[in-house]
């Protein structure tokens, strides 16, 4: 029997509860989450099936702060996995949970601040990236149909439209946490 495996996923990085809920259905499955690897791979080790409770922060920037952060999670009794993307990957089983699913966001203040850290650390740059870097080339070819054109265009077409949907994704999350408040 095979002691690891790999797997490819992709979340975006609006839907963190998403990735958090597969990779406890992996360790209730008996496989425990070692890192996330280059290009979203997802190195498990086998393990006891448990209900292990993970979790995803967009964290702090700076090895100073760094430190400070994870004790602060340690200290609460999660265990610090790793970083990837500007995420910090935190796990705890559920039997050390004082019998409720724990979140490292107690409220949505909270959550609310997480969603305004993502939304500046990665969509507010994608969108420079997507302004300065792809219209300069999209719009002067415009002029000149051929098929390199329109091949532009459409590339340009598919990443607006993964942006936007990325972007709404956001949106409704935030109206919907700050309506609860």
């Amino acid at each position: 029997m095979k002691d690891k495996k790999t797997e490819l996923k992709f979340f975006t990085i609006a839907a963190w509860d998403k990735e958090q809920e597969y990779l406890r259905r992996m360790h209730r499955a008996g496989w425990r989450l070692e890192r996330v690897g280059f290009y979203n791979l997802y190195h498990f080790v086998r393990c006891e099936p448990e209900d292990v409770v993970y979790q995803l922060d967009y964290g702090p920037e700076g090895a100073a702060e760094k430190d400070a952060y994870v004790r602060m999670f340690t200290d609460c009794g999660w265990e610090y996995i790793q970083d990837y993307a500007g995420y910090s990957y935190f796990r705890k089983p559920v039997a050390e949970m004082d019998g409720h699913d724990e979140e490292i966001f107690c409220d949505d203040e909270s959550r609310l601040e997480l969603l305004r850290r993502v939304f500046v650390g990665r969509m507010v740059p994608a969108l420079v990236i997507v302004l300065l870097l792809v219209v300069p080339y999209v719009v002067p070819a415009l002029g000149e149909p051929s098929a390199y054109s329109m091949v532009l265009l459409a590339l340009f077409l598919v990443m607006l439209g993964i942006y936007c949907y990325i972007f709404v994704q956001f949106v409704v999350r935030y109206l919907r946490l700050a309506h609860k408040r």
